[in-house]
């Protein structure tokens, strides 16, 4: 290898330097750690008028329920949402990416976002890094060409079915889908269908829980039903409940306008905008 190669620098992205340690490490006898296994319910259908995306709302650190009421349903633009299971960062950081992209596109272009675009960057991001982001996704929207409903997968596979689900209780929500689901739906039905579905994940999926999120996606319309069931209310609440003995006093607070705080930097001397 000549000396100009070996001197230029490495390039940007993922870096899969570690995988291959972890490896030689596990065949020098070293016990690799175990996966920590994520628990979610994610649905979509399409209706006779749009699509619908539903959401459990727990998030889990192992066998630790961390949220109980966040959100996995996330915005990709004004037309497009999508349901997010795995890793929370990762879900979160992939659509923040997407969306961002995809709202670059419309000032460019003065029109409206589709589907099959997000569908794209979606899937082509996941693909480059093999797996290693863990989003598995639910993807639907409704643009000029009509409805959609897309899965992608991890490593970047995508489906585009009538009705789908994903995350450690979609066996549940499949098992409701497969034996009630129709086309045609109304929205009522559609949204009674989805609530159903994402229930069953709560009630026999370990790793689901809480309140049922539901996305109704129509053409030029969107209604976000947060919190639309709760069906595991908390019913018994201690006496005692919670008591702490100090608590954090505020000792001075400081507001600095931001016009005061910007300088620019430039040839070493601040100069005040």
């Amino acid at each position: 290898m000549s000396k100009a190669a070996i001197e230029v620098p490495p390039k940007g992205g993922f870096s899969f330097d570690l995988c291959r340690r972890n490896e030689m490490l596990v065949k020098k006898g070293l016990n690799a750690p175990s996966f920590l296994k994520t628990g979610t319910t994610i649905v979509g259908l399409v209706f006779q008028d749009g699509v619908i995306l539903g959401a459990d709302t727990r998030a889990t650190e192992g066998p630790i329920v961390a949220d109980k009421n966040c959100e996995k349903i996330h915005y990709i633009a004004p037309n497009i949402y999508c349901c997010g299971a795995g890793t929370a960062a990762d879900t979160e950081a992939v659509t923040d990416m997407v969306s961002s992209q995809l709202t670059l596109h419309r000032h460019h272009t003065g029109r409206e976002s589709r589907v099959v675009t997000a569908l794209t960057l979606l899937k082509s991001h996941l693909f480059s890094y093999q797996g290693y982001v863990s989003a598995a996704l639910v993807l639907g929207g409704v643009d000029f060409t009509g409805p959609h409903l897309h899965t992608i997968y991890p490593h970047g596979s995508t489906d585009t079915l009538p009705f789908a689900t994903m995350g450690s209780g979609s066996l549940a929500a499949m098992a409701v889908f497969e034996s009630k689901y129709r086309e045609g739906l109304t929205r009522d039905e559609g949204v009674q269908l989805v609530a159903e579905a994402i229930s069953s994940g709560i009630f026999n999926d370990l790793g689901s829980g809480s309140n049922v999120d539901i996305c109704v996606l129509t053409k030029g319309h969107k209604e976000y039903l947060r919190n639309h069931l709760q069906p595991n209310p908390r019913t018994y609440i201690s006496e005692k409940g919670y008591s702490f003995s100090k608590k954090t006093e505020v000792l001075l607070t400081k507001i600095t306008p931001l016009r005061d705080s910007v300088h620019i930097i430039e040839g070493g001397d601040e100069m005040e905008e």
